[in-house]
């Protein structure tokens, strides 16, 4: 995991293997210069090569994809152990040699790089047109994926749309040419996708589901550009009113199975392919838990006590939460239970629920008085965007584009019904109808990859998020410039390769 890549390294060898794609290792998935796709299956081979760029450990298999995002309220981390890339941003304080916070830049790069290789090289292939338009529209849209992740944690960063030399050192392209590229490869996602559900692959709603929460992002910081509200309401509204999607499924077992009614895009994961997704499961076990078997927690991320305190009183606060720990006793096979808070625990926190068990009890298989194994490697997909977030996003830019409206109120009480909440008051002014919005989503999102911190950045929220802070958390530094927090540093290995370039303010 502590490989570093340069941006403009060319990679050249890969393995094939993906959830529900082949899981055959195929050198052709990867093109060289002097090469080009001949066949469907070639085109096949590169497209599943690079959702494994994106989903290995070194890109966003592990707890090591959110490193940065730590400044958030919902992710902690223990204040010893081996936890310092975590804990360093949790303080506010990380830096560039961070070596966790390589996996934010290197899974998306390398899966740019492949990306371009399909875009470049699909319309070659002899194949079909509906054939080729599926690989090409899988393309754009992890592409227009990953250079948003990118500029929002990492600020202006190159925009690279084609091939290039790798001795070339492009510049850092400003953030607005970075979300230009963005919207622009999201909507010719849209173009090429056909409206299918397909485990794995995003379809035309993914592409209007992300677009979406893109043009919500643009009407904040740092772009503020608030005609996007408007933008954001139409393509979140255009897959509402498709009726695709739904909220049937309990909101445990979104987290213990894989593409529920509420999954739009999500990363498949395969142990015996040899791609695990280690998010689930003992990350997120408290240090205090060892089972029968003898195999314990990891203590890596739970959230911070405010941001527990603060949860709304629901059904879903109930299973997002874990509050009572089994501490093992000497007999081994006995559990003392104990509450979060007890002097008896580690941490003296609350941890999460909804991430312990992985696929089915593939993370942790546990009774309510045993816990019998606890398991680093699930076969759990990773759900980057969940219909709630289209809901949701769809509440806030419509009330912020005029006002709050029916509709407005009609997205975000679905959420609330199946969280077990009532509906939202109604009357409500714009900013407290966006806030109610924003506290919704918090929850509704715990310590999902981010969700939280993006809305902490893109409204500029630190200084509320900082003065809530219970005293027991990590310290932040004294003089800390909280302003030049809100995106992470370039890796220094990729300043040392682009000695042109400027790192970000503040380190």
């Amino acid at each position: 995991m502590k490989t570093t890549y340069s941006i403009l390294t060319v990679v050249l060898s890969m393995m094939i293997f993906a959830g529900c794609q082949s899981l055959t290792e195929d050198p052709k998935g990867t093109l060289t210069p002097v090469t080009y796709f001949k066949t469907q299956s070639d085109l096949d081979a590169s497209v599943t090569a690079m959702y494994i760029r994106l989903a290995r450990d070194g890109g966003w298999g592990f707890t090591s994809k959110e490193t940065s995002y730590f400044g958030s309220d919902d992710y902690t981390t223990d204040p010893g152990l081996n936890k310092q890339d975590m804990r360093d941003f949790d303080k506010l304080a990380g830096g560039s040699t961070n070596q966790s916070m390589v996996s934010q830049w290197q899974g998306p790069w390398e899966t740019i790089y492949q990306a371009n290789n399909v875009i470049a090289n699909y319309d070659k292939v002899t194949s079909t047109a509906e054939l080729k338009n599926a690989s090409a529209g899988q393309a754009y849209f992890l592409r227009g994926l990953c250079y948003y992740y990118l500029v929002r944690t990492f600020g202006p960063v190159p925009v690279i749309l084609g091939t290039i030399d790798v001795n070339d050192r492009p510049p850092r392209d400003e953030v607005d040419k970075v979300y230009a590229a963005v919207v622009s490869d999201l909507q010719m996602a849209k173009t090429l996708l056909g409206t299918q559900l397909e485990q794995g692959k995003p379809n035309k709603y993914a592409a209007s589901s992300l677009l979406a929460d893109v043009y919500l992002t643009m009407a904040g910081w740092p772009l503020n550009k608030v005609e996007n509200y408007a933008l954001a309401a139409s393509e979140a509204k255009s897959v509402i009113d498709a009726n695709v999607y739904n909220l049937n499924t309990p909101y445990d077992k979104v987290f213990s199975t894989n593409n529920s009614s509420e999954s739009i895009f999500a990363l498949q994961y395969n142990i015996g392919g040899g791609l695990p997704n280690r998010r689930f499961g003992s990350s997120n076990i408290p240090l205090d838990e060892v089972a029968v078997d003898g195999s314990s927690g990891w203590d890596d991320v739970y959230p911070e006590i405010a941001f527990f305190e603060n949860a709304p009183k629901c059904t879903r606060t109930d299973l997002t939460f874990y509050t009572t720990l089994k501490l093992r006793q000497e007999d081994k096979t006995t559990f003392k239970l104990v509450p979060w808070s007890s002097a008896e625990t580690h941490a003296q926190h609350p941890y999460y629920k909804k991430f312990r068990a992985g696929l089915n009890g593939d993370g942790v298989r546990e009774t309510d008085t045993q816990l019998l194994s606890i398991q680093p490697s699930t076969n759990k997909a990773t759900d980057i965007i969940r219909y709630p977030l289209v809901l949701l996003c769809y509440a806030e830019a419509s009330a912020m584009a005029s006002a709050p409206t029916a509709d407005s109120y009609s997205a975000i009480n679905l959420v609330r019904k199946r969280a077990g909440l009532p509906d939202l008051a109604t009357g409500l002014s714009q900013t407290a109808f966006r806030d109610a919005v924003v506290y919704e989503r918090a929850y509704e999102f715990a310590g999902e990859f981010g969700v939280r911190w993006f809305d902490i950045v893109r409204l500029q929220m630190l200084p509320k998020i900082i003065a809530a802070r219970n005293p027991v958390e990590n310290p932040i530094p004294t003089g800390t410039n909280i302003s030049q927090k809100y995106i992470a540093p370039i890796p220094y290995t990729e300043m040392v390769r682009n000695p042109e370039w400027q790192q970000n303010p503040g380190y």
